[in-house]
């Protein structure tokens, strides 16, 4: 994964290759499959890329199909599904070796004027300067130096915001150009991070423990009001259910001074691999 802020905006810069197809870059990474972020926040490029710039983003609905091979670039082709009035729409499918691993669904909005309300942010929590690292976390619970978690997520700045483990700070960790655009491709890459983790606690287990096999099965994400991806943003979590080997969890995404910004759900694959389910449910 990205070791950096400049390295992750590299990244996200997608090369064109024809008329609404591009080609995103692999990262130097340890991990056996690609980061579903990563192949969100690309899909995202290519497609905001097709739109005229005074529209933004407003909801993206993904699926991953296959597991992504790290050492081999994606390729997507934008699907321009219509251009009206007020709203646009984009299908990006993404793929290898001929093979699809992922598409995605995006809606893009001429800002306008409306009705306003939102939930307001959750209280009791950490401010982020005096907040815990979530490499720091990582190295206590797993017993693996905070040095490896650095190696892949440096791009981000992560922290703990409670003890409940469902509330994080994450910022990009640098700054970023205004660029609006980015700052939701940014976001797109940071909301797959911890989400899944948050259908393992009520079983006390975390991401990267042996005996569950995780990967994203499909990704929602909204963006409701402007905001800076390289500005603290509490992410809170929750997990309505967990059945059938997959985990359901919900996402909001408020900015530091209380304004929610975005709202994600995702389900995920929660494999038990060697674990005793009925010591686990006993």
């Amino acid at each position: 994964m990205p070791e950096s802020l400049e390295d992750l905006v590299e990244l996200l810069d997608l090369e064109k290759l024809d008329a609404d197809v591009y080609r995103g870059r692999q990262p130097q990474t340890s991990a056996q499959r690609v980061f579903g972020g990563q192949v969100l926040g690309q899909a995202l490029v290519a497609a905001s890329d097709t739109i005229e710039p005074e529209r933004v983003v407003h909801s993206l609905h993904g699926y991953f199909l296959r597991p992504g091979d790290t050492a081999v670039p994606i390729e997507y082709q934008v699907e321009r599904i219509r251009d009206g009035k007020s709203f646009s729409s984009r299908r990006v499918v993404a793929s290898q070796r001929d093979r699809t691993i992922f598409y995605m669904s995006a809606s893009y909005q001429r800002p306008e004027p409306g009705l306003d309300h939102s939930d307001p942010m959750p209280t009791d929590l950490v401010p982020p300067e005096e907040a815990p690292t979530l490499a720091s976390v990582f190295e206590q619970a797993s017993g693996r130096k905070a040095e490896d978690w650095n190696k892949e997520w440096a791009a981000l700045d992560v922290r703990l915001a409670a003890l409940s483990g469902r509330q994080f700070w994450i910022r990009a960790a640098g700054k970023l150009p205004g660029d609006s655009a980015l700052h939701a491709c940014v976001l797109a890459y940071a909301s797959d991070l911890t989400l899944l983790g948050a259908s393992l606690l009520p079983h006390g287990i975390i991401i990267g423990d042996k005996r569950i096999q995780p990967a994203s099965l499909d990704h929602a994400l909204w963006f409701h009001r402007p905001f800076r991806a390289d500005e603290w943003l509490l992410y809170d979590q929750a997990s309505p259910s967990a059945s059938g080997a997959r985990g359901f969890a919900t996402g909001r995404l408020f900015s530091s001074d209380g304004v929610l910004v975005a709202s994600v759900a995702q389900e995920g694959l929660i494999r038990p691999v060697g674990l005793d389910l009925e010591e686990e449910q006993g």
